[in-house]
């Protein structure tokens, strides 16, 4: 599982994003809680998954890039369209997954943005 450098979500989710990652490695509850992660598919650009869903056993976590944090589902599909939005305003496309991969890697120092 590969948490995104640039996490999305409301403010007070995000300080405390390092409790809900642990919680979330390790299978720890968290009611109403929404992860938003890079789809594994081409149809999709995003996927919203309940943490309840991620504490099945055999959920296949470990290939998720996840991107962004909500409360509840009304949140997380408008923090799904506001990365969308983002994007499409940056890029003029849609490529979700090459914007934001290409992102976390200049974060980590790997890849750089600028010629």
């Amino acid at each position: 599982m590969v948490w995104y450098n640039y996490l999305y979500g409301e403010e007070r989710l995000l300080r405390k994003k390092e409790k809900i990652k642990w919680k979330v490695r390790h299978n720890a509850g968290q009611l109403n809680l929404y992860v938003i992660s890079l789809s594994h598919g081409d149809s999709n650009l995003l996927e919203i998954i309940s943490t309840v869903e991620l504490m099945q056993k055999y959920y296949p976590k470990e290939h998720m890039f996840i991107v962004g944090l909500a409360r509840g589902y009304e949140q997380a599909c408008a923090l799904a369209g506001r990365i969308v939005m983002e994007v499409y305003e940056e890029t003029g496309g849609f490529d979700v997954k090459s914007y934001l991969k290409k992102r976390h890697l200049a974060g980590n120092g790997r890849v750089s943005l600028c010629p």
